[in-house]
């Protein structure tokens, strides 16, 4: 039996990687939903739309023609922008669109809409408490700020990009407070969720603890 899997958590926590790994291991999908915020600010950027216009962003969304493949990659426009939209410039605008609700609202619908009949994995903000409130595992992924500035240091200097810690390290603390605080749908871990440190874990061990608890409850 396939189920869909909530994974929710604060930027750079590893959400999409061990969503990744997960999706490989138990042969699910990853709709990696941050990256249809990315997407949506990118395109935004590209038209001259306000990052606040609201009216604007939904119309947007509304025409635009977005792919998310099994595969990970995202294509835009029949353009594949996969790395274009994982800048830090890109992150504060998703921060930025995602504070709208109608924008939330279109994007959470044409993700329920491709989660209708499970085997799914979601990362975001509001996966386990919005998207998906009744998916049976809900994981609430954490990490100190300086484990994720960390993180992210090493895969922006592997993609050519920003490499300063401290500057990756106090644009996340805004993000968080920016996610935290938003009027709609704030990053908050819903009741049913298990939250676990990543901090000092690997990728494998954190992955083999979400398995772990996806065989408790599915009985696979």
């Amino acid at each position: 039996m396939k189920i869909n899997i909530a994974i929710d958590g604060p930027s750079a926590a590893g959400k999409s990687s061990i969503s990744d790994m997960l999706a490989e291991s138990l042969g699910y999908t990853h709709l990696d939903t941050g990256a249809m915020y990315r997407a949506v600010a990118l395109s935004a950027l590209r038209n001259g739309i306000a990052y606040d216009d609201e009216e604007k962003i939904v119309a947007m969304i509304e025409a635009m023609k977005l792919e998310m493949l099994p595969d990970g990659r995202v294509i835009l426009e029949g353009e594949d922008v996969s790395e274009k939209i994982r800048t830090d410039e890109i992150s504060m605008g998703a921060s930025d669109v995602s504070k709208l609700q109608g924008c939330r609202e279109a994007l959470v619908r044409m993700q329920q809409h491709i989660c209708k009949d499970g085997g799914y994995i979601l990362d975001g903000r509001d996966i386990g408490t919005v998207v998906l409130k009744d998916a049976p595992v809900k994981i609430y992924m954490v990490a100190s700020p300086e484990a994720r500035a960390q993180r992210r240091l090493l895969q922006n200097q592997s993609q050519g990009l920003l490499a300063d810690y401290e500057q990756i390290l106090e644009d996340i603390k805004k993000r968080d407070y920016q996610d935290m605080h938003r009027e709609h749908s704030p990053l908050t871990k819903a009741e049913d969720a298990i939250e676990i440190d990543t901090s000092d874990m690997t990728k494998e061990e954190v992955r083999d603890a979400v398995l772990a608890i996806v065989k408790e409850k599915t009985g696979d």
